[in-house]
């Protein structure tokens, strides 16, 4: 059997690439056709895959510039020829399942979420855009073209499987498509229970305004002026909010910014920190397993997908409204429980590898036999 694998794009690592990591493995001859890729990020993290970029590769810029060609994509994704595959299983959190597959081929769509800014978060989309009004128009109306293909691209697969209960609901409202729950999976060898415990907090993620660290950090900036103890928050990740966020972030001492860190380091920063915070509705929410996986709690957003990994009051807990003073409040109820990191990392360990590779492979063997007949 010929497969083939689809991902979006290979400039970053994020949990879709995770995700892909996982699959490359499952399926160690299949080629990975993306639209394009950071030739350091497949060094450090797919070094043994064959890849075939999309005609954006060669474009001026496209690497870090990737989002002024979302109007060629669609194009781009067609121009993928896949007759000779019998599996394509696209991994995708926006255009990759566009792909067209010949009639006898089965199309697997492992699905992130549906296009974020075409259905679910548009006009948040266009109002952080930083040009002006007018610009504005005009890039909706390019949304308003691309998300016509979208709905017609999501119709040409053949079955979906989702990442969590949140983006299947989603799934359902804007594809009108059934789907299958199979929760991605954490390295858990690579997280461990530290016996020395910092005296900081933790975030992070990529910086963008979507990710809500500015509430974080506001909530950390009240706690430091109401109160004689002082409340440290490590931030790790880049983006393009940092700067804003530094802004924000004013003279307060406590708060730093770590920028980009290796995993080693970051696996660190889990293990030894007080609590990991999750300020943002996630789809799924990879770094929060990855917490729990070093042993330690998390404060989240009790919203999305959080609210299908974090048992409230044994391995984290929530707030329910996403401003700064949910978070302060939070943060004052964190120290009245007391946290297991054993039993944390136990309950953690429920998202392992070896768990997502079976049911993947159930839910293909199952889908296949249905296929042929």
């Amino acid at each position: 059997m010929k497969v083939a694998l689809i991902h979006d794009h290979l400039a970053q690592m994020g949990g879709a690439e995770k995700v892909l990591q996982v699959l490359t493995e499952m399926f160690l001859d299949a080629p990975v056709y993306t639209f394009l890729y950071e030739k350091e990020n497949i060094e450090k993290n797919f070094p043994n895959i064959h890849i075939k970029s999309s005609i954006i590769q060669k474009l001026p810029g496209s690497v870090k510039h990737y989002k002024w060609y979302m109007p060629f994509m669609p194009m781009a994704v067609e121009f993928f020829d896949l007759t000779d595959y019998d599996l394509v299983i696209s991994n995708t959190s926006s255009f990759a399942k566009g792909v067209i597959t010949n009639s006898e081929c089965l199309h697997i769509c492992y699905c992130h979420t549906p296009t974020r800014y075409l259905w679910s978060n548009t006009h948040q989309y266009i109002n952080e855009l930083k040009y002006n009004k007018y610009f504005k128009k005009i890039i909706s109306l390019v949304l308003n073209y691309v998300r016509i293909w979208d709905k017609a691209a999501a119709d040409r697969v053949d079955f979906y499987i989702a990442n969590s209960k949140t983006v299947q609901k989603r799934i359902k409202k804007y594809y009108r498509r059934d789907s299958t729950i199979i929760y991605p999976s954490i390295e858990e060898n690579q997280f461990y229970i530290s016996e020395k415990q910092g005296d900081y907090f933790l975030t992070g993620c990529r910086l963008v305004p979507y990710k809500r660290n500015d509430i974080v950090i506001e909530a950390f900036k009240k706690l430091n002026l109401e109160s004689e103890k002082k409340y440290k928050l490590k931030i790790f990740g880049d983006g393009i909010d940092m700067e804003r966020l530094k802004k924000i972030t004013g003279n307060d001492k406590n708060i730093e910014f770590l920028g980009r860190v290796t995993d080693k380091e970051r696996n660190k920063l889990f293990s030894e920190c007080k609590a990991f915070i999750n300020p943002q509705r996630e789809d799924f929410g990879i770094t929060i397993v990855e917490a729990m996986a070093s042993g330690r709690p998390v404060i989240a957003l009790n919203q999305g997908g959080a609210k299908e990994t974090v048992l409230e009051g044994e391995t984290g807990i929530f707030f329910d409204n996403e401003n700064p003073e949910a978070i302060a409040s939070a943060i004052k109820k964190f120290p009245n429980i007391a946290w297991s990191p054993y039993k944390i990392r136990e309950y953690a360990l429920r998202f392992s590898k070896s768990r997502f590779k079976q049911e993947v492979k159930d839910f293909i063997n199952k889908k296949m036999k249905e296929y042929v007949l």
